[in-house]
């Protein structure tokens, strides 16, 4: 009586909680039975939650009765992974695929772009290689990969007897990023699942190894992307990059909801381009100043720290050399510096 893919149109309509795409183009239908007018679905989820998966359920059912005409029955199952033995609990941070050899898994993100999240990535990076942690970081940017260029190295990872990748080295820090493994100038026309995918293997694909923290540049914005690969990466925190003036701080709101909606910890906000430091010594506030550390105080999240507008920045992320590698007691230097000692305070 019923197809396949009109089971299939009817579980469109069925949205993952807390996210605007549906359960279908998350991949999650793993089987469909129809029996004459009863019909079967198995729907096996990645993250260990039972409360998501009877909320699914419930939401699965309903919606195969009012749109397929005639259903007599509806049974659907939903297979939840069991947490590993001394797993944190379902639903607590970082339940879900956790890396056994990785302490820490950061998020740094901006609700918007030009905010200079991709440099302060690179330079905290550094920064914490600097106070003596193991250091990786992976590029969620797949559409506009930065990091290779801002660290100095296009090298193309290389592939273990397992078949994992072997993240490229520089300045003390691992890598992975979409930059290694396409043209500079070939462009990545990708729907959603492929970008799943690929970050599910440069997380749990790439041969980490031991490692105090791994950073993970998220690319800007707040949208399925994002949320996607909060779902995918199992997050200890996130850190909100942002410059001074009301327009950046008012999409930063919108970046911390995209975390809490997630359950994911805020660790704090760093002010980027929070002032101008003139060759004379002068101190010139182009774009305003003190948002990020007013909006830390409004929120009740840790302000991390104020990073100034100099020219060696910039310089340093076109050479491939980042400001903390190239001169850690200069302003910039210092001032990245002091955001991860504060960052890494927070972890404990």
């Amino acid at each position: 009586m019923f197809t396949q893919e009109a089971v299939l149109n009817a579980l469109r309509q069925v949205k993952y909680p807390g996210y605007s795409r549906d359960i279908v183009s998350f991949g999650l239908i793993k089987d469909i039975q129809i029996d004459g007018p009863a019909v079967g679905v198995l729907i096996e989820l990645t993250s260990a939650s039972p409360e998501v998966g009877e909320k699914i359920a419930e939401a699965a059912r309903l919606t195969l009765r009012n749109e397929l005409p005639g259903l007599s029955d509806a049974h659907v199952q939903v297979r939840v992974p069991q947490a590993a033995p001394g797993a944190p609990a379902p639903g607590a941070t970082g339940a879900r695929n956790r890396l056994p050899n990785i302490r820490r898994v950061v998020a740094v993100a901006s609700g918007k772009g030009g905010v200079g999240k991709s440099t302060c990535s690179v330079n905290l990076a550094c920064a914490l290689r600097h106070l003596g942690a193991r250091v990786g970081l992976l590029d969620g940017d797949i559409y506009g990969p930065s990091i290779p260029l801002m660290m100095g190295i296009q090298d193309r990872p290389q592939i273990n007897e397992q078949e994992q990748l072997i993240p490229p080295f520089a300045h003390g820090v691992k890598l992975m990023s979409m930059g290694f493994l396409i043209g500079d100038d070939q462009p990545v026309i990708w729907r959603g699942p492929m970008i799943q995918k690929t970050m599910q293997q440069f997380i749990h694909q790439v041969e980490w190894g031991e490692l105090d923290y791994l950073l993970v540049d998220l690319p800007p914005g707040t949208g399925d992307a994002q949320l996607s690969l909060c779902q995918i990466v199992p997050l200890d925190g996130g850190v909100i990059v942002t410059t001074p003036q009301q327009a950046s701080i008012g999409v930063v709101r919108k970046g911390m909801a995209m975390f809490e909606k997630v359950n994911v910890p805020i660790l704090g906000i760093i002010e980027n381009m929070s002032y101008f430091a003139a060759p004379d010594g002068s101190r010139i506030e182009i774009f305003g100043h003190g948002g990020g550390a007013a909006e830390a105080q409004r929120k009740g999240v840790p302000f991390l720290g104020e990073v100034p507008l100099i020219p060696s920045i910039r310089e340093g992320g076109d050479r491939g050399i980042p400001a903390v590698v190239s001169d850690p007691t200069g302003p910039a230097g210092a001032a990245f510096l002091k955001v991860a000692t504060t960052l890494r305070e927070r972890l404990g």
